[in-house]
């Protein structure tokens, strides 16, 4: 009977490990998956928004009926217009930085400016850090201004602009869905009534537009799987999360991103997207980390 009680926490845990482990995958393979497609021309960044949203949302409403279909109705009605504008913004900043990032730096910029508008939003709030989760958001700044500053390794000011907006845009998105009874169901209502804005963008881009049938399937595997799906998984593995490890694991993103860009699209992981990935992920850390010793004192 012991041995029957210990493996079900085992079980479970191994369950969330690796529910975990395929939501952070999906979610860097975003960024693997719209640089490789608009790399190669394949599709232009307002094609692809608009099918990664129309897709995600197609995705998203399926999940819903299904689960409607087994008596479990949303807690509330899906989502909000506000934030499925910042759901929007992320995503055509996203396609459109694309253009003109690597896939690490543009993780790295997306990551960091999602963190950092949290945490800005925590400080306008009256939070205050720590010593020492003051000097890591410190650091996380300069790694930051590091990876930005002109130069050789710098990436394109245009593309780290509409990347760094991405993130912002992001970083609203999630602190607009803290607290709300139901992720899935906000998520799937943000999506559908996103598509509608992505529909408009590509059509005042339609002069422009480019879609290639590997460059349609990437845009539909981002938005069914690795958007839909993805989300999906994240927040059947949100649960089962502490706050600080739910923030923490999401520091594994970029780096995925980056180590994918280097194999699959021959991207160089250069000494100063490492430097600013040491800087900006090691300093948010600690800032976590004093923010979770607070509330627990």
């Amino acid at each position: 009977m012991h041995t029957g009680d210990s493996t079900l926490p085992r079980r479970a845990a191994s369950t969330t490990m690796f529910l975990t482990a395929v939501a952070m995958l999906a979610f860097a393979a975003n960024s693997l998956l719209c640089r490789m497609a608009l790399q190669q021309a394949r599709i232009d960044p307002a094609s692809f928004g608009a099918i990664r949203l129309a897709s995600g949302a197609l995705v998203l409403l399926l999940v819903m009926r299904l689960r409607a279909a087994r008596g479990r109705a949303p807690s509330q009605r899906g989502g909000d217009w506000p934030a499925a504008l910042m759901l929007f913004l992320y995503v055509a900043g996203f396609s459109f930085a694309y253009l003109a990032l690597p896939a690490g730096s543009g993780a790295l910029i997306l990551f960091g400016m999602v963190q950092l508008t949290m945490l800005a939003a925590g400080l306008a709030k009256g939070e205050r850090f720590t010593p020492a989760g003051g000097f890591g958001l410190a650091l996380a700044v300069a790694g930051l201004v590091l990876l930005l500053l002109p130069g050789v390794a710098a990436p394109s000011p245009a593309g780290a602009a509409l990347m760094a907006v991405a993130g912002v845009a992001w970083g609203i998105y999630s602190l607009r869905g803290r607290g709300v009874p139901d992720p899935l169901a906000a998520t799937a209502g943000n999506f559908m009534r996103a598509t509608p804005l992505g529909i408009i963008l590509w059509l005042a881009w339609s002069t422009r537009a480019r879609m290639e049938a590997g460059g349609v399937a990437l845009a539909l595997a981002s938005g069914a799987l690795t958007s839909g799906l993805g989300y999906v998984i994240w927040y059947a593995a949100l649960p089962r999360l502490a706050a600080l490890q739910a923030a923490s694991v999401q520091l594994l993103v970029p780096l995925i991103a980056a180590l994918g860009g280097v194999l699959l699209l021959g991207e160089a992981f250069t000494a100063r997207l490492a430097l600013a990935s040491v800087a900006i992920l090691g300093g948010i850390g600690p800032v976590l980390g004093a923010k979770a010793a607070r509330k627990s004192s």
